[in-house]
Protein backbone atom coordinates (compact mmCIF):
# COMPACT_ATOMS: atom_id res chain seq x y z
CA UNK A 1 0.00 0.00 0.00
CA UNK A 2 0.98 3.12 -0.94
CA UNK A 3 2.01 5.85 1.99
CA UNK A 4 1.09 9.40 2.07
CA UNK A 5 4.46 10.84 -0.06
CA UNK A 6 4.12 8.69 -2.61
CA UNK A 7 0.74 9.94 -3.21
CA UNK A 8 2.16 14.08 -3.16
CA UNK A 9 4.75 13.23 -5.04
CA UNK A 10 2.27 11.69 -7.74
CA UNK A 11 -0.25 14.58 -7.66
CA UNK A 12 2.88 17.42 -7.87
CA UNK A 13 3.86 15.68 -11.15
CA UNK A 14 0.04 15.38 -12.58
CA UNK A 15 -0.15 19.14 -11.57
CA UNK A 16 3.11 20.10 -13.46
CA UNK A 17 1.73 18.10 -16.22
CA UNK A 18 -1.63 19.42 -16.53
CA UNK A 19 -0.18 23.06 -15.79
CA UNK A 20 3.13 22.83 -18.17
CA UNK A 21 2.74 20.09 -20.31
CA UNK A 22 5.90 18.53 -19.17
CA UNK A 23 6.40 15.40 -16.64
CA UNK A 24 8.65 15.77 -13.98
CA UNK A 25 8.47 13.36 -11.05
CA UNK A 26 10.17 16.39 -8.75
CA UNK A 27 8.71 16.48 -5.14
CA UNK A 28 7.61 19.47 -3.58
CA UNK A 29 10.13 21.08 -1.37
CA UNK A 30 8.85 20.86 2.04
CA UNK A 31 11.12 22.62 3.71
CA UNK A 32 9.76 25.31 2.14
CA UNK A 33 6.29 24.70 3.32
CA UNK A 34 7.56 24.03 6.10
CA UNK A 35 8.88 27.67 6.30
CA UNK A 36 5.89 29.39 5.67
CA UNK A 37 3.06 27.63 7.93
CA UNK A 38 5.32 29.43 11.12
CA UNK A 39 5.71 32.57 8.88
CA UNK A 40 1.84 32.73 8.10
CA UNK A 41 0.81 31.80 11.66
CA UNK A 42 3.51 34.47 13.29
CA UNK A 43 1.75 37.04 10.67
CA UNK A 44 -1.56 35.97 11.59
CA UNK A 45 -0.67 36.74 15.22
CA UNK A 46 0.57 39.99 14.70
CA UNK A 47 -2.49 41.14 12.51
CA UNK A 48 -4.69 40.00 15.33
CA UNK A 49 -2.88 41.91 17.60
CA UNK A 50 -2.49 45.32 15.49
CA UNK A 51 -6.31 44.72 14.71
CA UNK A 52 -8.42 42.99 17.25
CA UNK A 53 -6.83 44.39 20.34
CA UNK A 54 -7.27 48.19 19.88
CA UNK A 55 -11.04 47.18 18.86
CA UNK A 56 -11.57 45.24 21.95
CA UNK A 57 -10.42 47.86 24.58
CA UNK A 58 -12.88 50.54 22.05
CA UNK A 59 -15.77 48.23 22.58
CA UNK A 60 -15.28 47.05 26.25
CA UNK A 61 -14.54 50.88 27.29
CA UNK A 62 -17.59 52.26 25.45
CA UNK A 63 -20.09 50.05 27.82
CA UNK A 64 -17.74 50.79 30.77
CA UNK A 65 -18.96 53.40 33.48
CA UNK A 66 -16.50 55.73 35.39
CA UNK A 67 -16.91 52.78 38.56
CA UNK A 68 -15.98 49.99 36.19
CA UNK A 69 -19.76 48.74 35.96
CA UNK A 70 -21.25 47.64 32.60
CA UNK A 71 -24.02 50.04 31.59
CA UNK A 72 -25.06 51.89 28.01
CA UNK A 73 -24.95 55.09 29.27
CA UNK A 74 -22.32 56.04 26.97
CA UNK A 75 -23.97 55.37 24.79
CA UNK A 76 -27.31 56.86 25.44
CA UNK A 77 -25.73 60.17 25.86
CA UNK A 78 -25.16 60.05 22.18
CA UNK A 79 -28.49 60.96 21.71
CA UNK A 80 -29.34 62.89 25.13
CA UNK A 81 -26.09 64.72 24.60
CA UNK A 82 -27.17 68.54 22.43
CA UNK A 83 -23.60 68.93 21.52
CA UNK A 84 -22.76 65.44 20.89
CA UNK A 85 -25.50 65.01 18.94
CA UNK A 86 -24.80 68.35 16.70
CA UNK A 87 -21.40 67.20 16.10
CA UNK A 88 -22.62 63.99 14.47
CA UNK A 89 -24.98 66.46 12.65
CA UNK A 90 -22.43 68.77 11.54
CA UNK A 91 -20.02 65.84 10.68
CA UNK A 92 -22.78 64.29 8.64
CA UNK A 93 -23.77 67.23 6.56
CA UNK A 94 -20.13 68.55 6.14
CA UNK A 95 -19.56 64.64 4.90
CA UNK A 96 -21.66 64.99 2.25
CA UNK A 97 -20.95 68.79 1.37
CA UNK A 98 -17.62 67.62 0.73
CA UNK A 99 -18.60 64.25 -1.62
CA UNK A 100 -20.90 66.40 -3.36
CA UNK A 101 -17.86 69.50 -4.29
CA UNK A 102 -15.02 66.77 -4.54
CA UNK A 103 -17.19 65.32 -7.18
CA UNK A 104 -18.45 68.67 -9.07
CA UNK A 105 -14.71 69.51 -8.86
CA UNK A 106 -12.96 66.55 -10.23
CA UNK A 107 -15.40 64.86 -12.58
CA UNK A 108 -15.56 67.62 -15.43
CA UNK A 109 -11.53 67.72 -14.52
CA UNK A 110 -11.10 64.39 -15.45
CA UNK A 111 -12.70 64.01 -18.62
CA UNK A 112 -11.23 67.58 -19.51
CA UNK A 113 -7.70 65.31 -18.89
CA UNK A 114 -8.86 61.75 -20.16
CA UNK A 115 -10.87 62.71 -23.22
CA UNK A 116 -10.08 65.81 -24.79
CA UNK A 117 -7.24 68.21 -26.25
CA UNK A 118 -6.99 70.26 -23.08
CA UNK A 119 -3.76 71.82 -23.15
CA UNK A 120 -1.05 70.85 -20.63
CA UNK A 121 -3.54 68.03 -19.62
CA UNK A 122 -0.54 65.57 -18.53
CA UNK A 123 1.04 68.25 -16.49
CA UNK A 124 -2.79 68.73 -15.14
CA UNK A 125 -2.45 65.36 -13.61
CA UNK A 126 0.99 65.47 -12.49
CA UNK A 127 -0.10 68.49 -10.07
CA UNK A 128 -3.37 66.90 -9.12
CA UNK A 129 -0.79 64.41 -8.02
CA UNK A 130 1.34 67.50 -5.43
CA UNK A 131 -2.22 67.98 -4.35
CA UNK A 132 -3.12 64.71 -3.57
CA UNK A 133 0.62 64.56 -1.49
CA UNK A 134 -0.15 67.76 0.35
CA UNK A 135 -1.42 66.80 4.06
CA UNK A 136 -4.69 67.83 4.48
CA UNK A 137 -4.06 69.79 8.17
CA UNK A 138 -1.35 71.94 6.15
CA UNK A 139 -3.43 73.19 2.91
CA UNK A 140 -6.05 74.34 6.27
CA UNK A 141 -3.19 76.58 7.33
CA UNK A 142 -2.04 77.97 4.26
CA UNK A 143 -5.83 79.16 3.51
CA UNK A 144 -5.19 80.38 7.19
CA UNK A 145 -3.25 82.43 6.04
CA UNK A 146 -4.81 83.02 2.90
CA UNK A 147 -8.25 83.68 4.25
CA UNK A 148 -8.36 84.49 7.76
CA UNK A 149 -11.05 87.25 8.16
CA UNK A 150 -8.96 90.03 9.86
CA UNK A 151 -5.58 88.97 8.81
CA UNK A 152 -5.75 86.98 5.22
CA UNK A 153 -3.90 88.00 2.00
CA UNK A 154 -7.07 88.00 0.29
CA UNK A 155 -9.01 90.04 2.91
CA UNK A 156 -5.90 92.47 3.04
CA UNK A 157 -5.87 92.42 -0.53
CA UNK A 158 -9.99 93.74 -0.76
CA UNK A 159 -9.67 95.71 1.84
CA UNK A 160 -7.11 97.94 0.26
CA UNK A 161 -8.49 97.65 -2.88
CA UNK A 162 -12.10 99.31 -1.86
CA UNK A 163 -10.34 101.54 0.94
CA UNK A 164 -12.59 99.18 3.56
CA UNK A 165 -12.19 99.06 7.42
CA UNK A 166 -9.97 96.49 8.99
CA UNK A 167 -12.81 94.53 9.71
CA UNK A 168 -14.66 94.15 6.41
CA UNK A 169 -13.31 90.95 4.44
CA UNK A 170 -14.43 89.67 1.58
CA UNK A 171 -14.32 85.75 2.67
CA UNK A 172 -14.06 83.68 6.32
CA UNK A 173 -12.14 80.44 6.34
CA UNK A 174 -13.42 79.91 10.17
CA UNK A 175 -16.82 79.03 8.69
CA UNK A 176 -18.99 75.93 7.57
CA UNK A 177 -18.61 76.63 4.42
CA UNK A 178 -14.87 77.24 4.51
CA UNK A 179 -14.24 74.10 5.88
CA UNK A 180 -16.02 72.08 3.24
CA UNK A 181 -14.31 74.04 0.50
CA UNK A 182 -10.66 73.49 1.63
CA UNK A 183 -11.40 69.21 2.78
CA UNK A 184 -12.64 69.67 -0.62
CA UNK A 185 -9.58 70.71 -2.04
CA UNK A 186 -7.76 67.99 -0.41
CA UNK A 187 -9.97 64.99 -1.25
CA UNK A 188 -10.83 65.97 -5.17
CA UNK A 189 -8.09 63.97 -6.36
CA UNK A 190 -9.38 60.78 -4.64
CA UNK A 191 -12.50 61.21 -6.86
CA UNK A 192 -9.99 62.24 -10.00
CA UNK A 193 -8.07 59.58 -10.20
CA UNK A 194 -10.75 56.87 -10.17
CA UNK A 195 -12.94 58.32 -12.76
CA UNK A 196 -9.24 59.82 -15.18
CA UNK A 197 -8.98 55.88 -14.74
CA UNK A 198 -12.52 54.90 -15.45
CA UNK A 199 -12.42 57.55 -18.83
CA UNK A 200 -8.92 56.16 -20.09
CA UNK A 201 -10.75 52.39 -20.51
CA UNK A 202 -13.75 53.64 -21.68
CA UNK A 203 -13.83 51.41 -25.02
CA UNK A 204 -14.17 54.17 -28.33
CA UNK A 205 -15.95 52.07 -30.32
CA UNK A 206 -18.88 52.09 -28.33
CA UNK A 207 -18.49 56.19 -28.47
CA UNK A 208 -18.17 55.45 -32.16
CA UNK A 209 -21.30 53.15 -32.58
CA UNK A 210 -22.96 56.21 -30.68
CA UNK A 211 -22.01 58.55 -33.42
CA UNK A 212 -22.83 56.35 -36.47
CA UNK A 213 -26.27 56.06 -34.99
CA UNK A 214 -26.70 59.87 -35.33
CA UNK A 215 -25.72 60.70 -31.86
CA UNK A 216 -23.83 63.82 -31.43
CA UNK A 217 -20.68 64.76 -29.15
CA UNK A 218 -23.02 65.83 -25.83
CA UNK A 219 -25.15 63.08 -26.44
CA UNK A 220 -22.48 60.65 -26.71
CA UNK A 221 -21.20 61.94 -23.36
CA UNK A 222 -24.41 61.86 -21.68
CA UNK A 223 -26.03 58.74 -22.55
CA UNK A 224 -22.60 56.47 -23.30
CA UNK A 225 -19.81 57.21 -21.62
CA UNK A 226 -20.67 59.17 -18.34
CA UNK A 227 -22.75 56.39 -17.22
CA UNK A 228 -19.71 53.73 -18.29
CA UNK A 229 -18.04 56.04 -15.62
CA UNK A 230 -20.84 56.44 -13.42
CA UNK A 231 -19.59 54.01 -10.29
CA UNK A 232 -16.30 55.68 -10.66
CA UNK A 233 -17.61 58.68 -9.66
CA UNK A 234 -20.30 57.66 -7.17
CA UNK A 235 -16.88 55.94 -5.70
CA UNK A 236 -14.97 58.46 -5.84
CA UNK A 237 -17.27 60.18 -4.12
CA UNK A 238 -17.66 57.86 -1.24
CA UNK A 239 -13.76 58.13 -0.90
CA UNK A 240 -14.76 62.16 -0.04
CA UNK A 241 -17.57 61.64 2.16
CA UNK A 242 -15.15 59.10 4.46
CA UNK A 243 -12.10 61.41 3.91
CA UNK A 244 -14.15 64.12 5.35
CA UNK A 245 -16.12 61.73 8.22
CA UNK A 246 -12.83 60.64 9.86
CA UNK A 247 -10.20 63.60 9.22
CA UNK A 248 -9.25 65.78 12.06
CA UNK A 249 -6.39 68.27 10.89
CA UNK A 250 -8.67 70.52 8.85
CA UNK A 251 -11.36 70.65 11.23
CA UNK A 252 -9.60 71.16 13.99
CA UNK A 253 -7.61 74.09 12.48
CA UNK A 254 -10.71 75.59 10.65
CA UNK A 255 -13.89 74.26 12.95
CA UNK A 256 -12.86 75.19 16.27
CA UNK A 257 -11.97 78.73 15.73
CA UNK A 258 -15.78 78.92 14.14
CA UNK A 259 -16.83 77.83 17.18
CA UNK A 260 -18.41 74.57 16.48
CA UNK A 261 -16.87 70.83 16.57
CA UNK A 262 -17.49 67.67 14.63
CA UNK A 263 -17.00 63.87 15.72
CA UNK A 264 -13.33 63.93 15.70
CA UNK A 265 -12.77 66.88 17.11
CA UNK A 266 -15.66 66.31 19.60
CA UNK A 267 -13.53 62.74 20.51
CA UNK A 268 -10.30 64.54 20.98
CA UNK A 269 -11.65 67.25 23.35
CA UNK A 270 -12.92 64.31 25.49
CA UNK A 271 -9.57 63.19 26.10
CA UNK A 272 -8.83 66.55 27.65
CA UNK A 273 -8.71 67.27 31.16
CA UNK A 274 -11.10 65.60 32.98
CA UNK A 275 -10.62 62.86 30.46
CA UNK A 276 -14.38 61.03 29.54
CA UNK A 277 -12.84 58.03 27.96
CA UNK A 278 -15.80 56.24 28.27
CA UNK A 279 -17.65 58.52 26.34
CA UNK A 280 -14.92 58.84 23.52
CA UNK A 281 -14.89 54.88 23.17
CA UNK A 282 -18.58 55.62 22.64
CA UNK A 283 -18.25 58.40 20.03
CA UNK A 284 -15.76 56.45 17.89
CA UNK A 285 -17.82 53.21 17.65
CA UNK A 286 -20.75 54.64 15.02
CA UNK A 287 -17.62 56.34 13.14
CA UNK A 288 -16.02 53.05 13.07
CA UNK A 289 -19.44 51.32 11.54
CA UNK A 290 -20.26 53.87 9.35
CA UNK A 291 -16.86 53.63 7.64
CA UNK A 292 -17.21 50.05 7.42
CA UNK A 293 -20.74 50.77 5.90
CA UNK A 294 -19.23 53.38 3.20
CA UNK A 295 -16.69 51.09 2.43
CA UNK A 296 -18.64 48.02 1.72
CA UNK A 297 -20.83 50.86 -0.19
CA UNK A 298 -18.05 51.47 -2.51
CA UNK A 299 -16.78 47.93 -3.02
CA UNK A 300 -20.21 47.21 -4.09
CA UNK A 301 -20.70 49.94 -6.48
CA UNK A 302 -17.15 49.25 -8.37
CA UNK A 303 -17.86 45.58 -8.58
CA UNK A 304 -20.58 46.14 -10.58
CA UNK A 305 -19.93 45.93 -14.32
CA UNK A 306 -22.28 48.93 -16.62
CA UNK A 307 -20.97 46.80 -19.54
CA UNK A 308 -18.63 44.21 -21.22
CA UNK A 309 -16.32 44.71 -24.09
CA UNK A 310 -16.91 41.40 -26.48
CA UNK A 311 -14.13 42.23 -28.77
CA UNK A 312 -10.13 41.34 -28.73
CA UNK A 313 -9.52 45.56 -28.72
CA UNK A 314 -11.38 47.93 -27.79
CA UNK A 315 -9.99 51.12 -29.38
CA UNK A 316 -7.85 53.79 -29.10
CA UNK A 317 -9.73 56.85 -26.76
CA UNK A 318 -10.27 59.61 -29.25
CA UNK A 319 -9.94 62.98 -27.95
CA UNK A 320 -12.59 65.55 -28.38
CA UNK A 321 -11.88 68.81 -29.80
CA UNK A 322 -12.81 71.76 -27.21
CA UNK A 323 -13.16 74.05 -29.85
CA UNK A 324 -14.32 77.59 -28.29
CA UNK A 325 -14.48 76.62 -25.34
CA UNK A 326 -10.77 75.35 -24.63
CA UNK A 327 -9.91 78.73 -23.02
CA UNK A 328 -13.26 77.96 -20.50
CA UNK A 329 -12.14 74.47 -20.15
CA UNK A 330 -8.50 75.74 -19.48
CA UNK A 331 -9.57 78.77 -17.15
CA UNK A 332 -11.56 76.25 -15.14
CA UNK A 333 -8.49 73.69 -14.89
CA UNK A 334 -5.85 76.54 -13.80
CA UNK A 335 -8.32 77.93 -11.21
CA UNK A 336 -8.67 74.53 -9.90
CA UNK A 337 -5.04 74.14 -9.19
CA UNK A 338 -4.52 77.55 -8.42
CA UNK A 339 -6.72 76.97 -5.66
CA UNK A 340 -5.73 73.22 -4.13
CA UNK A 341 -1.80 74.07 -5.15
CA UNK A 342 -0.35 77.78 -5.91
CA UNK A 343 -2.41 79.97 -4.05
CA UNK A 344 -1.73 77.50 -0.40
CA UNK A 345 1.78 77.07 -1.23
CA UNK A 346 2.84 80.92 -2.45
CA UNK A 347 1.18 81.55 0.51
CA UNK A 348 3.78 79.17 2.81
CA UNK A 349 6.48 80.58 1.32
CA UNK A 350 6.05 83.92 1.91
CA UNK A 351 4.82 83.51 5.32
CA UNK A 352 8.30 81.62 5.55
CA UNK A 353 10.52 84.61 4.14
CA UNK A 354 8.80 87.11 5.82
CA UNK A 355 8.58 88.02 9.71
CA UNK A 356 4.48 88.56 10.08
CA UNK A 357 1.75 88.35 7.55
CA UNK A 358 1.02 91.77 7.25
CA UNK A 359 4.53 92.53 5.70
CA UNK A 360 4.53 92.81 1.70
CA UNK A 361 6.77 90.02 0.45
CA UNK A 362 9.31 92.27 -1.12
CA UNK A 363 13.90 92.13 -0.97
CA UNK A 364 13.23 95.23 1.57
CA UNK A 365 10.93 92.34 3.95
CA UNK A 366 12.92 89.02 2.63
CA UNK A 367 14.32 87.54 5.82
CA UNK A 368 15.90 83.80 7.02
CA UNK A 369 14.17 84.74 10.44
CA UNK A 370 12.02 82.15 10.19
CA UNK A 371 14.28 78.95 9.27
CA UNK A 372 16.89 80.29 11.81
CA UNK A 373 14.28 80.26 14.57
CA UNK A 374 12.33 76.74 13.66
CA UNK A 375 15.83 75.18 13.43
CA UNK A 376 18.20 76.41 15.51
CA UNK A 377 16.07 77.80 18.60
CA UNK A 378 13.24 76.73 18.50
CA UNK A 379 14.20 73.08 21.01
CA UNK A 380 11.53 70.27 19.73
CA UNK A 381 11.95 70.72 16.16
CA UNK A 382 15.06 68.62 15.68
CA UNK A 383 13.50 65.68 18.33
CA UNK A 384 10.55 65.76 15.71
CA UNK A 385 12.20 65.58 12.82
CA UNK A 386 14.10 63.13 14.22
CA UNK A 387 11.12 60.96 15.10
CA UNK A 388 9.34 61.71 12.25
CA UNK A 389 11.87 60.20 9.71
CA UNK A 390 13.29 57.33 11.84
CA UNK A 391 9.44 56.19 12.30
CA UNK A 392 8.63 56.98 8.42
CA UNK A 393 11.50 54.58 7.67
CA UNK A 394 10.85 52.16 10.17
CA UNK A 395 6.87 52.09 9.44
CA UNK A 396 7.88 51.76 5.48
CA UNK A 397 10.45 49.38 5.50
CA UNK A 398 8.26 47.07 8.18
CA UNK A 399 4.90 47.75 6.58
CA UNK A 400 6.12 47.14 3.17
CA UNK A 401 7.49 43.64 4.38
CA UNK A 402 5.05 42.66 6.01
CA UNK A 403 2.98 43.26 2.92
CA UNK A 404 4.80 41.80 0.73
CA UNK A 405 4.96 38.22 2.78
CA UNK A 406 1.05 38.12 3.22
CA UNK A 407 0.46 39.12 -0.58
CA UNK A 408 2.76 36.79 -1.66
CA UNK A 409 1.22 34.13 1.04
CA UNK A 410 -2.10 34.96 -0.55
CA UNK A 411 -1.62 35.61 -3.82
CA UNK A 412 0.17 32.14 -4.24
CA UNK A 413 -1.87 30.28 -1.44
CA UNK A 414 1.28 29.33 -0.10
CA UNK A 415 -0.86 27.80 3.07
CA UNK A 416 -4.01 26.44 4.00
CA UNK A 417 -6.73 29.27 4.62
CA UNK A 418 -4.32 31.90 3.65
CA UNK A 419 -7.35 34.42 2.19
CA UNK A 420 -7.69 35.00 5.96
CA UNK A 421 -4.51 37.01 5.82
CA UNK A 422 -5.51 39.35 3.12
CA UNK A 423 -8.94 40.09 5.37
CA UNK A 424 -6.66 40.63 8.45
CA UNK A 425 -4.43 43.19 6.31
CA UNK A 426 -7.13 45.17 5.05
CA UNK A 427 -9.40 45.34 7.58
CA UNK A 428 -7.88 48.04 9.60
CA UNK A 429 -9.12 50.44 6.47
CA UNK A 430 -12.38 50.58 8.14
CA UNK A 431 -11.21 52.03 11.27
CA UNK A 432 -10.87 55.70 10.79
CA UNK A 433 -7.52 57.16 12.50
CA UNK A 434 -9.09 58.74 15.38
CA UNK A 435 -10.65 55.79 16.08
CA UNK A 436 -7.66 53.65 16.21
CA UNK A 437 -5.74 56.36 18.40
CA UNK A 438 -8.85 55.99 21.27
CA UNK A 439 -8.35 51.88 20.89
CA UNK A 440 -4.72 52.23 21.13
CA UNK A 441 -4.37 54.34 24.25
CA UNK A 442 -7.09 52.10 25.67
CA UNK A 443 -4.85 49.10 25.27
CA UNK A 444 -1.63 50.48 25.74
CA UNK A 445 -1.85 53.20 28.34
CA UNK A 446 -2.21 51.31 31.49
CA UNK A 447 -0.50 47.65 32.74
CA UNK A 448 0.60 45.06 31.31
CA UNK A 449 1.39 46.61 28.86
CA UNK A 450 2.49 49.97 28.76
CA UNK A 451 3.73 51.54 25.51
CA UNK A 452 1.89 55.14 25.74
CA UNK A 453 4.47 57.73 25.47
CA UNK A 454 6.99 55.67 23.80
CA UNK A 455 7.56 55.38 19.52
CA UNK A 456 6.52 51.92 19.90
CA UNK A 457 2.51 52.97 19.98
CA UNK A 458 3.35 55.58 17.29
CA UNK A 459 4.98 52.34 15.20
CA UNK A 460 1.73 49.65 16.24
CA UNK A 461 -0.46 52.93 14.80
CA UNK A 462 1.07 53.62 11.84
CA UNK A 463 1.47 49.61 10.54
CA UNK A 464 -1.99 49.55 11.21
CA UNK A 465 -3.06 52.18 9.30
CA UNK A 466 -0.67 51.88 6.42
CA UNK A 467 -1.01 48.62 6.10
CA UNK A 468 -4.26 47.80 3.77
CA UNK A 469 -2.47 50.71 1.54
CA UNK A 470 0.63 48.58 1.22
CA UNK A 471 -0.94 45.17 0.92
CA UNK A 472 -3.57 46.29 -2.35
CA UNK A 473 -0.65 47.48 -4.08
CA UNK A 474 1.57 44.61 -3.57
CA UNK A 475 -0.82 41.68 -3.84
CA UNK A 476 -2.29 43.88 -7.16
CA UNK A 477 1.46 43.64 -8.26
CA UNK A 478 1.59 39.96 -7.81
CA UNK A 479 -1.33 38.46 -9.45
CA UNK A 480 -0.28 40.60 -12.37
CA UNK A 481 2.91 37.99 -12.59
CA UNK A 482 1.76 34.75 -13.87
CA UNK A 483 2.69 31.72 -11.33
CA UNK A 484 4.25 29.91 -14.13
CA UNK A 485 7.08 31.96 -13.97
CA UNK A 486 8.25 30.35 -10.69
CA UNK A 487 7.05 26.94 -11.28
CA UNK A 488 9.71 27.09 -14.17
CA UNK A 489 12.23 27.85 -11.80
CA UNK A 490 10.83 24.88 -9.62
CA UNK A 491 11.53 22.29 -12.30
CA UNK A 492 14.76 23.29 -13.00
CA UNK A 493 15.80 22.77 -9.23
CA UNK A 494 15.68 26.16 -7.95
CA UNK A 495 13.74 26.25 -4.05
CA UNK A 496 10.92 28.89 -3.30
CA UNK A 497 13.04 31.06 -1.49
CA UNK A 498 15.44 31.37 -4.32
CA UNK A 499 12.60 31.33 -6.58
CA UNK A 500 11.62 34.36 -4.82
CA UNK A 501 14.70 36.14 -4.22
CA UNK A 502 16.07 35.81 -8.50
CA UNK A 503 12.50 35.62 -10.02
CA UNK A 504 9.82 37.01 -8.29
CA UNK A 505 11.34 40.25 -6.08
CA UNK A 506 13.35 41.67 -9.31
CA UNK A 507 9.94 41.86 -10.78
CA UNK A 508 8.01 43.56 -8.22
CA UNK A 509 10.89 46.24 -7.70
CA UNK A 510 9.35 49.10 -8.59
CA UNK A 511 6.19 48.07 -7.32
CA UNK A 512 7.91 47.51 -3.51
CA UNK A 513 9.61 50.81 -4.02
CA UNK A 514 5.95 52.38 -4.83
CA UNK A 515 4.69 50.70 -1.84
CA UNK A 516 7.38 51.70 0.54
CA UNK A 517 7.04 55.35 -0.95
CA UNK A 518 3.42 55.32 -0.10
CA UNK A 519 3.98 53.80 3.42
CA UNK A 520 6.31 56.28 4.01
CA UNK A 521 4.49 59.28 2.81
CA UNK A 522 1.26 58.34 4.93
CA UNK A 523 3.43 58.25 8.03
CA UNK A 524 4.73 61.39 8.00
CA UNK A 525 1.87 63.42 7.57
CA UNK A 526 -0.73 61.11 9.60
CA UNK A 527 -2.34 63.54 12.39
CA UNK A 528 -5.63 61.85 13.39
CA UNK A 529 -4.22 58.92 15.70
CA UNK A 530 -0.86 60.52 16.18
CA UNK A 531 -2.47 64.00 17.90
CA UNK A 532 -4.00 61.34 21.04
CA UNK A 533 -0.50 59.12 21.25
CA UNK A 534 2.47 61.22 21.58
CA UNK A 535 3.59 63.07 24.56
CA UNK A 536 6.34 66.02 25.10
CA UNK A 537 8.74 63.49 24.06
CA UNK A 538 7.35 61.50 21.16
CA UNK A 539 6.31 64.66 18.99
CA UNK A 540 6.66 64.57 15.21
CA UNK A 541 6.50 66.99 12.44
CA UNK A 542 2.49 66.71 11.79
CA UNK A 543 1.73 67.48 15.68
CA UNK A 544 4.25 70.41 15.78
CA UNK A 545 2.72 72.14 13.25
CA UNK A 546 -0.51 71.52 14.90
CA UNK A 547 1.00 72.95 18.17
CA UNK A 548 2.29 76.10 16.53
CA UNK A 549 -0.98 76.99 14.96
CA UNK A 550 -2.14 77.28 18.19
CA UNK A 551 -0.15 79.73 19.14
CA UNK A 552 -0.22 81.78 15.71
CA UNK A 553 3.22 81.19 14.82
CA UNK A 554 2.40 80.99 10.96
CA UNK A 555 6.06 81.23 10.20
CA UNK A 556 7.38 78.73 11.72
CA UNK A 557 4.93 76.37 10.71
CA UNK A 558 5.20 77.62 6.96
CA UNK A 559 8.75 76.69 7.14
CA UNK A 560 8.12 73.44 8.87
CA UNK A 561 5.16 72.84 6.73
CA UNK A 562 7.94 73.70 3.57
CA UNK A 563 10.45 71.15 5.17
CA UNK A 564 7.62 68.09 4.98
CA UNK A 565 6.65 69.33 1.81
CA UNK A 566 10.42 68.77 0.64
CA UNK A 567 10.48 65.40 2.45
CA UNK A 568 7.66 64.20 0.56
CA UNK A 569 8.48 65.51 -2.68
CA UNK A 570 12.01 63.93 -2.80
CA UNK A 571 10.56 60.56 -1.34
CA UNK A 572 8.44 60.65 -4.62
CA UNK A 573 11.47 62.05 -6.87
CA UNK A 574 13.70 59.03 -5.74
CA UNK A 575 11.14 56.34 -5.97
CA UNK A 576 10.10 57.64 -9.59
CA UNK A 577 13.99 57.45 -10.51
CA UNK A 578 14.88 54.01 -8.15
CA UNK A 579 14.11 51.39 -11.09
CA UNK A 580 15.58 53.30 -13.81
CA UNK A 581 18.88 53.34 -11.68
CA UNK A 582 18.98 49.92 -10.71
CA UNK A 583 18.07 48.33 -14.44
CA UNK A 584 20.58 50.73 -15.33
CA UNK A 585 23.16 49.11 -12.76
CA UNK A 586 22.01 45.43 -14.06
CA UNK A 587 22.78 46.63 -17.24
Amino acid sequence: MPDKSDHDEQAWSVSLLDRTGVMTDAPPRSADWDLFRPLALALALLLLVLVTLPVFWLALTSVTGRSGEITLANYAALVTDPTLRRAFLLTIGMALAVGALACAIATPLAWLCARTDLPGRKLVRWLVIASFVTPPFLGAIAWEVLAAPNSGLINQLYRSLFGLGPYDHAVDIYSFEGLVFVMSLYSFPYVFTLVANALDRVPSDLEDASSILGGGRWATLSRVTLPIVLPAVLAGSLIAILQALTMFGSPAILALPAGFHVITTKIWSLFQYPPRLGLAAACAVPLMLITIMLLRCQRWILGRKGYAVLAGKSGVPRLVPLGRWKPVAAAFAASVLLLAILLPYLALLKMALTRNISEPFSLATLTLHNFAFVFFEFSPTQLALKNTLLLGFAVATLGTFLALMIAYLVSRRAVAHASWLGLLATAPAAIPGIVLGVGLFLAYAQPPIMLYGTLWILLLAFLTIEMPAGYQQLSSALTAIHPELEEASRILGGSRLATIRRITAPLLRANIVAAWCFIFIGTIRELSATILLTNANTKLVSVIIYDLNESGNLGAISVLGITLLAITFGVVLLANRAPSLSSARSN
